[in-house]
Formats: structure tokens, sequence, C-alpha cells
């Protein structure tokens, strides 16, 4: 019997590491009791994505769950995690659901997220009290689940939201790569339902995806890129495995950063909607961001990083969008959650509607926001060097880094940001659950991107050498 520890909302499991089939069926038997516990007369939903044991799964955890006597419906197609989360968010009798996804891990990952009946993730509060229900044994009550069709209605509420003339009068070539996730035949049929011509990849059944990790980022969108170039399409688009994240492709088979791509999408919604209000971004995010929410007059909401805190905020109301800035985007207009689709069709509105080369827009906004370029690095570290970072971070006030002097120093929820002249800054954030440290830099120039990277890297090792300073 394995333990069984979620991680925020989620537990992961490597298949072939233990038996995530009997692991499974105990966690959809805590939340059958659970949810019982709560109300009896509540409904849970249970969505997958399209790895094998996902799909074999969801119908008998389902029944699991039934066998508590609570109505449980599970989606009868694969689909992303927002599609399940907006179901049950919209549905006042749901309790909660569960979404059988490892999200952009390898093939040979396995892993179920919980959503609370606003369709938020659930908190470590939350599944510690799932954990403290889960049984050494076996369940053995089965109920009888309702396969659900939750795909059609939300591709139907997605395309309404576009207008689709301007793609229908172009029918730009698309190249698709729902990178064998949950958004296989989903994206395909949502851009050509708008009148685009789509060239389909990483869509069928290849058990081990290919070797390819499902997260929308180089180089794992290195094909999607080649594809595009090949057969001279208009663009192209990658969708991380949840169906979370987007990559967006010009058509020189180039990576558009996902800070001009979350340019553009402000851009859209304010001039070609007349939607207003706030930007929500995180603390990472990019200088172009920044600039592009001025420029269109929204008022910017800096959160902590962690897409909860962005949902918060478009809970709140008065949002326009919020990024994550890897490529993850929330359309109050369509939904609270990350939804790669609805950015994608966004994006084929907005590329059609303007008329010339992505390339050419792309580089139009170089000269409107002005060229910076951006950076990430992972820093790994031992645990004692990763709690001392923890302790010390908040206290540090440096007055320079890598020979640039500091503008404003600022804390929040135990990162570290530095600004400097020309928009150049630099982040340190220690991970709370891990021995790693996340370092992101921003600056006009490669050179001074890399060397406040190096400063980053240099500061988080080594918290105590910057406190003698």
């Amino acid at each position: 019997m394995n333990v069984i520890n979620f991680t925020g909302d989620a537990w992961e499991a490597r298949v072939g590491d233990g038996d995530p089939y009997e692991d499974a069926l105990r966690i959809a038997d805590a939340v059958g009791e659970l949810a019982h516990e709560l109300n009896p007369d509540a409904r849970v939903y249970v969505g997958f994505d399209s790895r094998s044991l996902s799909r074999s799964l969801a119908p008998e955890m389902a029944e699991v769950v039934a066998g508590h006597g609570i109505t449980c419906y599970v989606s009868d197609a694969c689909c992303p995690s927002c599609v399940l989360a907006e179901a049950v968010r919209l549905d006042s009798k749901a309790i909660g659901g569960i979404m059988l996804t490892a999200g952009n891990k390898p093939a040979d990952y396995f892993g179920i997220r919980v959503c609370m009946a606003d369709g938020s993730p659930a908190t470590s509060g939350d599944t510690d009290v799932l954990e403290s229900h889960v049984v050494p044994e076996l369940p053995s009550a089965r109920g009888e689940a309702e396969p659900v069709d939750l795909m059609t209605r939300y591709l139907e509420r997605t395309s309404g939201f576009i207008d689709g003339e301007a793609i229908a009068v172009q029918a730009p070539l698309v190249v698709c790569d729902p990178m064998y996730g949950s958004m296989c035949g989903h994206a395909a049929r949502l851009l050509g339902s708008l009148g685009a011509r789509v060239i389909e990849i990483h869509a069928d059944d290849e058990e081990d995806f290919g070797g390819l990790h499902p997260d929308a980022a180089e180089p794992w969108i290195d094909e999607c890129e080649q594809v595009v170039g090949d057969r001279g399409a208009a663009w192209g688009v990658a969708i991380d495995g949840a169906g979370e994240r987007i990559a967006l492709i010009d058509e020189r088979g180039r990576y558009v950063t996902p800070h001009k791509m979350l340019a553009l999408i402000m851009d859209y919604l304010v001039r070609e909607r007349g939607i207003t209000g706030r930007m929500v971004v995180p603390i990472f995010a990019s200088s172009v961001v920044r600039r592009q929410a001025a420029r269109l007059g929204l008022q910017l909401t800096v959160t902590p990083a962690g897409y909860m805190w962005m949902r918060e905020e478009m809970l709140a109301g008065n949002v326009v969008c919020a990024g994550d800035a890897l490529g993850g985007v929330g359309i109050p207009a369509l939904g609270l959650e990350r939804d790669a689709l609805a950015a994608a069709a966004v994006l084929a509105d907005c590329i059609a509607r303007d008329g010339r080369p992505l390339s050419v827009i792309s580089d139009a906004l170089d000269e409107e926001l002005g060229r910076m370029y951006y950076g990430r690095r992972e820093v790994r570290m031992g645990a004692g060097a990763i709690q001392m970072l923890r302790n010390y971070l908040p206290g540090l006030n440096p007055a320079e880094m890598a020979g640039m002097k500091a503008v404003s120093v600022s804390h929040s929820a135990g990162s570290l940001r530095v600004e400097f002249e020309g928009d150049a800054w630099v982040l340190v954030r220690p991970s709370a659950s891990a021995p790693t440290a996340l370092v992101c830099a921003e600056a006009p120039t490669k050179a001074d991107r890399d060397a406040l990277l190096d400063a980053g890297a240099a500061l988080a090792l080594e918290p105590l050498e910057l406190g003698k300073e």
C-alpha cells in the first residue's frame, strides 16, 4: 500500500513505480466518502486526459464515487482541465471535480487533480482532509456513473465568442500541435469551424507520446516550428498536455514569446472587442506586458507567483485577461481558468483581422513596445541552502547587481525583485516545496539579461555573501 500525498491540488505517480491503478481507486473512494459527508445530494465530475491509464480509470473512479450515493458525471471524451473546472463551477449542485491528468509530464506519468465547488484548485488544506479519508483497502462498492458531453458546450461557447468572418475569408493554413494531450482533435475541430485549414500533428494514439514531453515550450515545440515552415503555414500553435498553456509560432517557424503573444491578445481584447478593466500578471511578468498595459490604458494588477492568485483577481471582476508569463492565458469572458484553446481562437481572429503576416505583426510590436530579452533559470540547491535562502531573502535589499544600480527593490510572497534602469529586472523566488529557486531576468540586451541571471543564481546560492556587501 502506498501512502497518498498530494502536493497542493495534485497527486502524481510514475507508472511502474507502485500501482497507480489501486491508488487512484482509493483516492476516488475518499472523494466519494468525503462528498457524502458534506452533502449527500451533491454532484461530482470526473474528466481525463489522453493517457491510456487516464481513459481506462476515469469510468471506474466515477463508479467508485457513485458507490457512495453521490451523483457522478464522467466526461465521454478526453478534455482539458479548464473544461472540467468550468463544468463544476457552472453547476450549482456540484461539490467538486476529479481531473485525471499529469499535465506536461512525460507519457509514463499519471496524475490526479482535485477542484472545489467553485472550480478552483483544491488547497493543501483541502487535500489534507482528503488524504485523511484514504484507507488501505480497495473499495468494493460501485455505483452507476453518468457519461456527459463536456466538450460540445465548451467549443460552442468559445466559437460563439469569436466573430470568425475574417478567419473564414482568409482561410489560413494553420499547424495545430496538441502534443498528444487533452486537446487532441478538439483544437483542430474548433479552428476548423472558424474557417482555418488545419494541419494537426501529434494527435494519434502513441502510448509513449513518441518521446515528446507535452510542454508548450522549446525544445518540445521544435517539430511544430519545422512543420509550419515546411508546409508554408500562416502560423502554428502548440498546446500542452493539460490544455492550459500555448506556444505561438509565426510563418517563418519562429517562436513568438509568451510575453509578445499576451501583448497581442491584450490589444485584440481592448481594441477589437472593446473590453476594458484590469490586466492581471504575476510578479515575474515581462516589461513588454507592463508597457502594453500602459499603452492600452489598463490598470495592472501584479500578483505573487501562482495562477490561483490571478484566478482570484478574475473572480473579483473588471479584468480583461490574465497571463501567467509561461503561455497560460485566462479570459474572464470565457472562463476563469488557463485556457489554451480559447487563447488560440482569439489569436486566430487577431491575426486574421490584422491581415499582415504574424512575423510582421510581431516585429511591429517590438518597435511599438521596445525589444526586451527575457530568461529563466532553475537553480538546484541542497535542503539546507534552500532553507537559508527562504530565511534571508525577505531581508535582502541589494543596492546593485551585475554592475547595475538598483532603482527599486520589492518583496512579495517570499520573492525578491530588483529593478534597474531601462526596465531591466531580476527576480529570485525559492520554491515552497522543492530544493530549487527560480531566477528570472529581463533587460534590453542579451548580455545584460545573462549577467542578471548569473547574479540572481549567485544570490540564490550564497545569500549571506550579498548580505555582507
